[in-house]
């Protein structure tokens, strides 16, 4: 696929693997972020913090990849929240929501899974419809 854009910015962690931060589709309206986690853009390195500040940070990580890509959390129609605890639910769903607050809620799936990259307890990754 010729058509497709890459988008990599600075305000979010570079890619730790053989990955994009983000892929606009063909016709420049679907954009599929890569899965984030709690890294710093800085410095590259997980944040210290409990499950609610590496939400947070996941979701900061997202902001600006999707800013990037030229859409925000309006315009997100899908994303999907893996946590390495389940029980972390609640407080994910609750840092998670307060960004989406005023707006539509996108589709979601939410998948307990053994271990994410760098034992972190969230990763969320997002599809966004833009114009």
């Amino acid at each position: 696929m010729e058509d497709k854009i890459v988008i990599f910015t600075e305000n979010a962690p570079a890619a730790i693997g053989p990955y994009s931060q983000a892929v606009v589709a063909p016709a420049g309206r679907l954009v599929f972020t890569s899965g984030q986690i709690a890294l710093d853009p800085a410095s590259g390195q997980i944040i210290d913090g409990d499950i609610e500040a590496q939400t947070r940070r996941v979701m900061q990580n997202l902001q600006a990849v999707l800013q990037a890509a030229g859409a925000d959390f309006s315009n997100v129609v899908k994303t999907t929240i893996f946590l390495s605890d389940l029980q972390d639910f609640g407080t994910v769903n609750a840092v998670y929501g307060s960004y989406f607050a005023d707006m539509a809620k996108p589709a979601r799936s939410t998948v307990e899974v053994r271990r994410l990259p760098r034992d972190v307890g969230v990763e969320i990754d997002m599809i966004a419809v833009i114009s």
